[in-house]
Formats: structure tokens, sequence, C-alpha cells
């Protein structure tokens, strides 16, 4: 279905719990701004590195990590919280 004044895009339905709906739309910069505008201005960092892909490169390397490396974990893990919220203005 196309409105008038937008031009014709492909529509996915998602589904979301009412604390990400609330999340979602209170991240709206102005009444009118889409979820879909929303979404778009999140970024999600691709750096990263995820558990499977760590074993991955620990099995690889049979020596495992160095000491200095083993002591930079151990200080990141005194460190560790939550990530950073994507839904924040910045």
């Amino acid at each position: 279905m196309c409105n008038v004044h937008i031009a014709c895009m492909g529509i996915k339905t998602v589904s979301l719990k009412v604390e990400a709906y609330n999340r979602l739309k209170s991240a709206r910069r102005y009444p009118g701004e889409s979820f879909s505008e929303v979404v778009l201005r999140a970024t999600w960092p691709e750096d990263t590195v995820t558990g499977a892909e760590f074993l991955g490169m620990w099995r690889a390397n049979r020596a495992g990590l160095t000491e200095d490396e083993w002591r930079q974990v151990d200080a990141l893990k005194q460190h560790d919280g939550p990530p950073a919220d994507k839904w924040a203005d910045r």
C-alpha cells in the first residue's frame, strides 16, 4: 500500500515487546519521525568479537594468550558492564 506523499518501499512487520516498543517510541527526535528513521540512526559497532570467534582464535594459537594479554583480560573484566545504550541520543 503506497501513500501519495511517500515513495513505495518494501515493508516488513516486526513484533516487539512492549518495553522495546516504548523505548523505540521515546527515541523519536520529533513526533512524526518514523520507527524506520529511528532504527536507521542507531549504530552497532562492527569491530566486536563473539565468544565463538575468540574461542576459535584461542584454539588456533596453541600457546594461548601471553601473561600480559591475560592481565589485560583481567583488567577489562574488572570494569565490565552492560553495553552502551544504542538508542541514547549522541
